[in-house]
């Protein structure tokens, strides 16, 4: 396992760690076919252990001091001891990465090349569909709902913000490492897909005809894939049409609404298995 001082900041071995953002680590990388694999980062062990177990692969790792036995082990335990650990002090590491890692290390991970939507579905039973959230953060709280709650799988819009984007990840605690998750199409492909699998389709939303989830929850479907909105803005017409239930979560003292990821875990546990 090579253990690496940092030495020269330039070091083009750096690279994916030099204040690169998470569009430019996306697009970084092309396989044959020009299709966009890029890469990720995974902030902490804990995130760099679930990325391993979920056999992705690690190009390198940036570690504090002691942090680096810690990722030797774990690079070696999942079979990759040729991957390189970067060490230095925090104020070097911060220089180069433009934040300070509280974490004590982060991992340059490859892109996993995304599943067919169909894969995930055909055996799954609770799914959570995410239309159009941009905030990393909610994104990654919503995946952390999901695996802990237990959907099967997320299914993210086109327009939803990337799952492997740094932020989501670490908010995730990992989660979206370990939760299957791929990128849908538009509804009029969606829609007709996730009912030929059979599953029923749960807006939630505020709309006139919104049933409450205490009583959605009384006679919950065999397969129910659950559909979150944008914040703000909430579900597109589009989502709404598509829903054979739209569902409410009922709310005190004026409150209309939750936070995204808030609700997310509200309705999972109300449909979990």
């Amino acid at each position: 396992m090579p253990v690496v001082p940092i030495a020269d900041l330039a070091d083009p071995r750096l690279t994916d760690y030099a204040h690169a953002t998470d569009v430019a680590l996306k697009n970084s990388r092309r396989d044959e076919r020009g299709r966009e694999h890029g890469l990720y980062l995974a902030e902490s062990l804990l995130v760099l252990e679930r990325a391993l177990a979920a056999g992705h692969v690690p190009r390198s790792v940036l570690a504090l001091g002691t942090s680096a036995d810690e990722a030797v082990a774990a690079l070696a335990a999942a079979g990759h001891p040729e991957t390189p650990v970067f060490v230095g002090p925090g104020e070097l590491l911060a220089e180069l990465t433009g934040y300070l890692l509280h974490r004590g290390l982060v991992a340059s991970m490859a892109r996993p090349a995304l599943p067919d939507p169909a894969t995930l579905l055909t055996d799954a039973r609770r799914v959570v569909v995410i239309e159009n959230v941009v905030d990393p953060t909610n994104v990654g709280a919503i995946f952390r709902s999901a695996g802990a709650i237990g959907a099967d799988a997320v299914l993210v819009s086109p327009r939803c913000s990337d799952p492997f984007y740094r932020r989501a990840i670490r908010v995730s605690m990992g989660t979206v490492l370990q939760v299957p998750w791929t990128r849908a199409g538009e509804w009029s492909e969606l829609a007709p897909e996730l009912h030929t699998l059979g599953f029923h389709i749960a807006a939630l939303a505020l709309t006139p005809d919104a049933v409450s989830l205490r009583d959605f929850e009384r006679a919950v479907p065999d397969r129910v894939a659950l559909v979150l909105g944008a914040e703000g803005a909430g579900l597109t017409p589009e989502a709404i049409a598509a829903a054979d239930t739209v569902v409410r979560i009922p709310m005190l003292h004026g409150i209309d609404s939750l936070n995204v990821a808030a609700a997310s875990a509200v309705a999972l546990w109300a449909v979990a298995r």
